[in-house]
C-alpha cells in the first residue's frame, strides 16, 4: 500500500494558551506548521487512538461561494458570516 499526502490549508483560531506553542515552534527551529502537524501525528498514533479504530472521514461538499465571498479573503466570509457588511 502506498502513503498518500494530502495538503491543504485551513485557518485554525486558537486559544492565547496554544498561540503559545508559536514561541515553543521558534525555540526548536520549526514552523508552527511542523510543530501542529508532529503533534497532530504523534497523537494520533497513540495506541490508546488505535484502539478505538478512530478514522477521519472528510466531509467533501460541491458548490460555489456565497455572492459577495471571494473564497481567497476569509475576511470577506468572516463578514458575510457575522452579517456586517
Amino acid at each position: 500500500m502506498h502513503d498518500r499526502v494530502i495538503c491543504l490549508e485551513t485557518t485554525l483560531n486558537l486559544s492565547d494558551k496554544v498561540v503559545r506553542a508559536k514561541e515553543r515552534a521558534a525555540e526548536t527551529g520549526q514552523t508552527l506548521t511542523r510543530l501542529i502537524e508532529n503533534g497532530s501525528r504523534e497523537h494520533l498514533s497513540s495506541p490508546a487512538l488505535a484502539q478505538t479504530g478512530y478514522r477521519l472521514r472528510l466531509l467533501i461538499k460541491h458548490g460555489s461561494p456565497a455572492p459577495g465571498v471571494a473564497i481567497e479573503d476569509r475576511d470577506s466570509l468572516y463578514e458575510k458570516v457575522e452579517g456586517s457588511v
